[in-house]
């Protein structure tokens, strides 16, 4: 049985390093499949833990010179009386498997656990540390890896800084003297030396530590070309400096040039983390939803704790304007709840006694009291962001041909490198030349853009998803929706509500329309077939108060007859109407009519004649036939799918615009239809319910499920439509279209840069300032492309 970990990677610069690591994984006995994502700095490794565990994993990629992001937890300890107390909980955590490292402080109560969530989770930890006698609760989630991320921006930055005060008088140097002006002590050979030392060996420590990695492995990324581009530029330099003559010496100094390279690509470095973490807002928007707090009643008084201490069953009091802070069903009270941030739908939903609620979601108007159903990772907020982040760290197909010329790029810019300073040498006799542009090759050929196109785009463009209630499982889905040219769309809970309506109520004689839907709804009272339901609701808007009937007898495929208001009246079809000698001749006209439209029409008759009709039916959602419009717009072929008869399902079919009806077709035959329409070369999406079209969903190149609120389908599904509306679909597909457009952008201005830059570079028209500067924008022009994707709109 195979597992699947996730391990956080600091330290990866360039797309060699995620293929290099990516290699080396899975060439690890017990691994069957791994994944480096070098925008997200994260592994997935699929393996058998019975050959290899997550802390082997660990040990190589730090042998390949990376640092591992653990998980880390603060626990609050109980029952310590001394250091012996500590010293035995320390030695119970460190034995328990999937922790890395604990340590525990006697003096503030406190444990500090480094742990793999993948292997064991914070309730374990806790559990071990009760089993020993003692007692523990979570302090609080320590952001580690957010924490990471800033210190480290904030390092750049001041590196960055320091950096530039000590280049900007070496760049002022070079620009005097292509003027021909005189720099006075800028122009001293020793003076640079003393400035330009500091930036290429300790602000460009982090270059030569990786290459040194690199080395050690046999391999090289972009450290490698930075470290090589600008020893060969100081160090040829400095060689000039001890051997030259002072009077020709400053057409021999490239000290500007190491230290322009080394401030541009620190600089871009820098750039890169900002806007990388920008790729990460969705999930930060959708953590910052939760609500901090609850109101809950224990031992009958009402007590506001933190979210993390409700437990399942707990009843919480909820007031207008608060936050709901976990999943659960309203027990006491109604409200209007804008559910906008789940589910991408602005107008409040109406709930009542019995209605489940969802945590994050706002309270607009009354107060009511709910009992929690799931809290904690189990809420559907976390499922969300679960499914985001996995969503994120996933690759598209596209990706593997950016990976395949990641993995050879390094050294075939090196040997560029070489024969660019053979021939300059060699064959032009110029070894000055050679040096410099030997270094602008190295200097300009990153291969970051390539190894960032394709990953920040899905990482924006699966944000972006969630934003507007379409949970996008993984690249791959993203790239296929691209591709679609068939839909399936499942008729009931689809294109319709899945709610039957009364539709039509119609007098037929004396009786008026609310009289004749109040009788019904005294006859259906009692009933719970979905048709009899609507009726009753229908009468509920009318009538205060449904008496119960003084007689009351149901005829099973006939209908009911009921005696009320001292009078017996009949509701049901043609055949109750007939085994009670009703004549209902003169309305035939009119129920073929209603049942034309695809609504079950039901006659109420006195004891005497036909009274009045009433329709039922499952009616079309608001924005259907919206969204079908707009599908076909973009030459998409639907199809509705249904196992209705076929007048019905043309009736349907009609309202919305469908030509093609694939009708009375039993749930375990739409996967069947499905493959009948791929095998005519379609790439076909199935939208359906996520449980009763499993099959279909599983068989069609996307599966769709569409579910609303707590009904998210996530396992089934490649995509869940959270709100239920159809204009989801349209969106996802949008969202598929401009986030591969994004990506094709990306891979081709990555391409064209070191296509071009390279060859420039090489023949001597490049500086390597200029190539340092250039090469740093590459990286930082490609995450900010993807960044446009956040300005999407949603099609509504």
């Amino acid at each position: 049985m195979t597992k699947k970990a996730n391990l956080k990677i600091l330290g990866m610069s360039c797309a060699a390093c995620a293929a290099k690591i990516e290699k080396e994984l899975k060439n690890m006995k017990g691994i069957s499949d791994a994944n480096v994502n070098l925008a997200l700095e994260k592994a997935t490794v699929t393996y058998d833990p019975e050959r290899i565990n997550t802390k082997d994993m660990e040990n190589r990629i730090k042998d390949l010179g990376y640092d591992i992001i653990k998980d880390k937890v603060e626990l609050i300890l109980i029952g310590m009386s001394c250091a012996a107390c500590a010293a035995k909980i320390e030695r119970t955590l460190n034995k328990l498997p999937g922790v890395s490292h604990a340590s525990v402080n006697f003096a503030t109560e406190n444990a500090t656990v480094e742990y793999n969530s993948d292997e064991i989770n914070v309730d374990t930890i806790i559990k071990a540390v009760r089993n020993i006698g003692y007692d523990a609760k979570e302090k609080k989630e320590t952001a580690i890896e957010t924490g990471k991320k800033e210190a480290e921006i904030k390092n750049t930055r001041n590196l960055v800084i320091i950096s530039s005060i000590l280049t900007v008088p070496l760049l002022l140097s070079m620009i005097l003297r292509m003027f021909k002006f005189p720099g006075g002590v800028l122009d001293n050979p020793w003076f640079q030396i003393t400035l330009s030392t500091p930036v290429q060996f300790i602000i460009g420590f982090r270059y030569y530590r990786g290459a040194w990695h690199n080395l050690k492995n046999r391999s090289a990324n972009m450290d490698t070309l930075v470290a090589l581009g600008t020893s060969a530029a100081y160090f040829y330099s400095l060689f000039n400096v001890l051997t030259k003559p002072m009077s020709q010496i400053h057409n021999y100094m490239y000290f500007e040039a190491s230290a322009v390279v080394i401030t541009l690509v620190t600089f871009g470095k820098m750039l890169e983390a900002i806007a990388k973490g920008k790729t990460s807002e969705a999930i930060r928007k959708l953590m910052g939803l939760q609500a901090k707090t609850a109101r809950v009643i224990r031992n009958d008084q009402e007590l506001d704790i933190p979210i993390e201490e409700v437990k399942v069953n707990d009843i919480i009091i909820v007031r207008p304007g608060e936050k709901i802070p976990v999943d659960g069903k309203i027990i006491e009270g109604y409200s209007a709840i804008d559910e906008s941030m789940i589910t991408g739908e602005s107008i409040p939903v109406e709930k009542n006694t019995g209605d489940e609620v969802i945590g994050a979601t706002i309270n607009k108007t009354g107060t009511f009291k709910f009992k929690a159903t799931k809290v904690g990772k189990d809420t559907v907020l976390s499922q969300i962001v679960k499914m985001v982040e996995d969503a994120q760290g996933s690759k598209a197909p596209i990706q593997a041909l950016a990976d395949k010329v990641s993995g050879v790029f390094v050294p075939v810019v090196l040997g560029i490198a070489v024969l660019t300073f053979l021939i300059w040498y060699l064959v032009l006799g110029n070894i000055n030349a050679g040096i410099i542009n030997a270094v602008c090759v190295l200097v300009v050929a990153c291969p970051c853009s390539l190894g960032l196109a394709t990953p920040t785009s899905v990482m924006v463009g699966t944000g972006k998803g969630a934003e507007n209630g379409i949970l996008i499982k993984g690249g791959e889905y993203l790239q296929k929706a691209k591709e679609i040219n068939a839909i399936v769309l499942d008729k009931t809970g689809t294109i319709t509500k899945g709610k039957p309506e009364v539709t039509d109520v119609i007098s037929t004689g004396e009786m008026k329309q609310d009289k004749i839907i109040e009788i019904s709804g005294i006859a259906e009272k009692n009933s719970e077939h979905p048709l009899g339901e609507a009726i009753v609701n229908k009468a509920r808007e009318t009538s205060k108060k449904l008496i119960d009937p003084d007689k009351f007898d149901a005829v099973p495929g006939h209908g009911i007859c009921i005696t009320v208001y001292n009078e017996e009246f009949y509701i049901g079809n043609r055949r109750l109407m007939k085994e009670q000698n009703i004549d209902i001749s003169y309305i035939e006209p009119q129920l073929k009519k209603l049942e034309s439209e695809g609504k079950t029409a039901m006659v109420l008759a006195s004891a005497k004649k036909a009274e009045g009709i009433i329709a039922v039916a499952d009616t079309v959602k608001d924005d259907s036939k919206k969204a079908i419009k707009e599908l076909q717009d973009m030459n998409i072929d639907i199809y509705m799918i249904t196992g209705d008869n076929k007048r019905t399902a043309e009736a349907i079919a009609k309202q919305v615009g469908i030509k093609n009806i694939l009708a009375e077709v039993l749930p375990e035959h739409k996967a069947e239809e499905v493959m009948k329409l791929q095998k005519q070369g379609k790439i076909v999406a199935m939208v359906g319910d996520g449980i009763n079209d499993a099959p279909a969903l599983a068989q069609a190149d996307v599966g769709i499920a569409i579910g609303t609120g707590t009904d998210v389908a996530i396992e089934t599904s490649d995509i869940t439509l959270i709100s239920g509306n159809l204009m989801g679909l349209v969106t996802a597909i949008k969202l598929s279209r401009a986030t591969m457009k994004n990506i094709y952008q990306n891979l081709f201005w990555a391409f064209i840069y070191n296509s071009i830059g390279i060859p420039i570079a090489a023949i001597g028209l490049l500086n390597p300032a200029i190539a340092g500067g250039a090469m740093a924008f590459s990286s930082v022009s490609v995450v900010s492309n993807a960044l446009r994707l956040k300005r999407f709109k949603a099609g509504r």
